[in-house]
């Protein structure tokens, strides 16, 4: 893409990013963006948070554990390069009651059993493993290995006790809504917006992003 084209896609984009920020300034309550906003309703919906308890947050998965109202809980991040998911030395067994990890799978430059195997030294037995990540999704950054399915991510979570339950969300529209520049804008929670029907259709045979929660 030349410089010319570049810029032009970025203007047009603005410009349908400031006219959809003006139709949804009559609904207050807004949630994540699109690729984010069913998962992370779901996920809510399936994850029992306790009064109390300490999560392990890995590589900024800090809106995640707000989402699912863990404030009150003790957050410890875990944030690459500083820690990582392939070796949690810095954690001791049986340490977290929950582990949220929140699409850095993908970008784990190794065997992604092996860091599932790590959340789940360090979870404490009956601990929560939140684990969410993508599928057909483009390659984004520079370190971007791995894509998986909702089997997949079971197979790799096969010495867990128990599944909770693992899902993916995606559509024909996703990609689509991505070139027009809305793919990281918020959606409202109101189901009389467009944007909200378009963040709620899922075709279960063409995820965009994948995830399980699984006990230990």
């Amino acid at each position: 893409m030349g410089r010319g084209e570049y810029m032009l896609k970025n203007a047009l984009q603005s410009g349908i990013r400031g006219m959809y920020k003006i139709t949804t300034a009559p609904f207050k309550e807004q949630g994540p963006h699109i690729t984010r906003f069913y998962m992370y309703e779901k996920i809510k919906d399936s994850v029992d948070v306790k009064n109390k308890g300490r999560v392990l947050s890995i590589s900024h998965s800090i809106p995640l554990c707000e989402y699912l109202s863990m404030d009150e809980l003790e957050i410890v991040e875990a944030n690459y390069p500083e820690h990582n998911l392939l070796n949690l030395e810095a954690f001791q067994e049986d340490d977290f009651d929950y582990v949220i990890c929140d699409q850095v799978l993908e970008h784990v430059e190794g065997s992604p059993q092996k860091a599932v195997d790590e959340c789940y030294r360090v979870l404490k037995p009956g601990g929560t493993l939140v684990l969410t990540t993508c599928f057909i999704n483009p390659i984004h950054m520079d370190s971007d290995f791995w894509r998986f399915t909702p089997d997949g991510l079971k197979i790799l979570c096969k010495q867990f006790s128990g599944i909770v339950t693992s899902g993916g969300w995606g559509n024909s529209y996703v990609g689509f809504l991505e070139r027009m520049g809305l793919r990281f804008v918020s959606i409202p929670k109101s189901t009389r917006h467009p944007m909200h029907k378009f963040a709620t259709i899922n075709h279960k045979k063409i995820p965009t992003v994948t995830w399980i929660i699984a006990k230990k």
